[in-house]
């Protein structure tokens, strides 16, 4: 036995460092190779960090959300021979010792469990490792039959001995059926055959995956309404325009209209604190902190949110220079943990892609979020006290999506409302 030290492991070339999400294996815990010690943080993406060896965890060097830069030490483990291979070997020096004896009738093996057999969940921790998934696909076990496996790892999760264990065991949850009965007035997913036609195959990268499970899990859980407005920002552009190359000289910033877009809205959620919520149960958490996502493409074309925390005591220079951070990140793949935590509300610019407007998806646990479509020139009846005229104005639409458990239709309409005008009402005199 030897003490080993496990350092934060680089994953990928531009990543510099990680951020511990939280210890699978905790101190003077025993583990296998292959088994999750800890997950860590990069780029919004969670990666599990295997045990290279058996052994056991003698202490964790840092703890749940620290940053640590790749290749430190985070914990000191010793070193072990496999629990399963120490049992092998003792069970062959005692077969070696003692005298052999005489075969009985009696039967060692367990008895099979009748296909019939009912049975209840017994690992309550759904997080399936891919070392576990792995084995599970090796011998066609599926993700039901994985939760019957009682788990011994930290909070109950699957271990690679507990699996192993079960399939040396014979399997014995294989044909059980489970104890709950159907509702039959629950609403049934129809068996439907679709054809989904024939092509190149492209497996969903990580992160995909995860996206998909969050905005599949947000429309399942958000009664999403969305409410559109319409805002002419000819003020504004005119005022951007004429001031974007001073703004840079001054402040060393570019003036795009995401900082403009993020302080208006900041001083909309000032004003109805209501929409920066969350649901807890049977509770509704009005948030302390104004922290405004900006949904942003990454490179591989996945969506991030990084985060422009308090953006409501902020000034504008303020604003631009940290959404300007934030995006080089996000370009560069190099966002860190705390760059993408925290979020109370999201803004998603589908007009940076050339749409009129956008029906987003809520970024739980938000309450709601707001879609900015292309500014396009149209246009418009004016009216003006010398009477109506036809004039080439800046329009944009806005969509809020919002969360109607929550949120009902006089607050989301009211809270786009004023950021359309926050938008339009800009003034025009304002010094740089």
């Amino acid at each position: 036995m030897s003490d080993n030290q496990l350092l934060m492991p680089k994953m990928g070339e531009s990543i510099t460092e990680g951020t511990i999400i939280n210890w699978i294996v905790a101190e003077g815990e025993a583990f296998e190779e292959g088994d999750i010690l800890l997950e860590v943080a990069t780029d919004k993406v969670d990666n599990e960090v295997p045990a290279p060896s058996n052994g056991v965890m003698q202490k964790h060097l840092f703890g749940p959300n620290t940053v640590v830069p790749v290749n430190e030490v985070i914990a000191i483990y010793q070193e072990t021979v496999s629990t399963r291979v120490a049992a092998k070997n003792i069970e062959k020096e005692t077969a070696i010792n003692q005298p052999k004896k005489l075969a009985t009738s009696v039967s060692t093996k367990k008895p099979k469990v009748a296909r019939s057999q009912s049975f209840a969940v017994s690992n309550s921790n759904p997080f399936i490792s891919p070392l576990i998934d792995s084995i599970a696909r090796k011998h066609h076990i599926s993700y039901e039959e994985l939760a019957r496996i009682s788990g011994t790892g930290n909070k109950g999760r699957l271990r690679k001995t507990d699996i192993m264990q079960y399939i040396s065991d014979g399997r014995p949850y294989k044909f059980v059926q489970p104890v709950a009965q159907p509702d039959l007035d629950a609403y049934k997913i129809p068996k439907l055959s679709l054809d989904k036609g024939k092509g190149k195959i492209v497996e969903m990268d990580r992160m995909r995956q995860m996206i998909a499970d969050h905005m599949v899990y947000s429309k399942h859980t958000s009664p999403h309404v969305t409410a559109y407005v319409e805002a002419d920002l000819t003020e504004l552009v005119n005022w951007r325009n004429a001031n974007k190359v001073s703004f840079q000289e001054k402040n060393g910033q570019k003036l795009t209209f995401t900082p403009l877009f993020v302080e208006a809205v900041a001083k909309a959620v000032k004003d109805f604190p209501m929409i920066n919520v969350s649901v807890d149960g049977k509770n509704i958490i009005v948030k302390e902190h104004i922290n405004i996502g900006m949904a942003t493409a990454l490179p591989s074309g996945n969506l991030i949110v990084p985060v422009v925390k308090d953006a409501d005591k902020k000034n504008l220079v303020e604003i631009a220079s940290e959404v300007n951070r934030l995006s080089a990140l996000a370009r560069e793949n190099k966002l860190g943990g705390d760059d993408i935590k925290g979020s109370t509300f999201t803004i998603s610019n589908v007009g940076t892609f050339g749409s009129v407007m956008g029906t987003p998806i809520i970024n739980q646990p938000e309450a709601a979020i707001l879609a900015t479509g292309i500014i396009k020139k149209r246009a418009e009846v004016m009216e003006r006290p010398e009477g109506d005229t036809i004039e080439i104005r800046q329009m944009m639409y806005l969509s809020l999506s919002f969360d109607h458990r929550i949120v009902d239709g006089f607050l989301g309409g009211s809270f786009l409302r004023r950021i359309a005008d926050n938008l339009e009402q800009f003034d025009i005199a304002r010094k740089i």
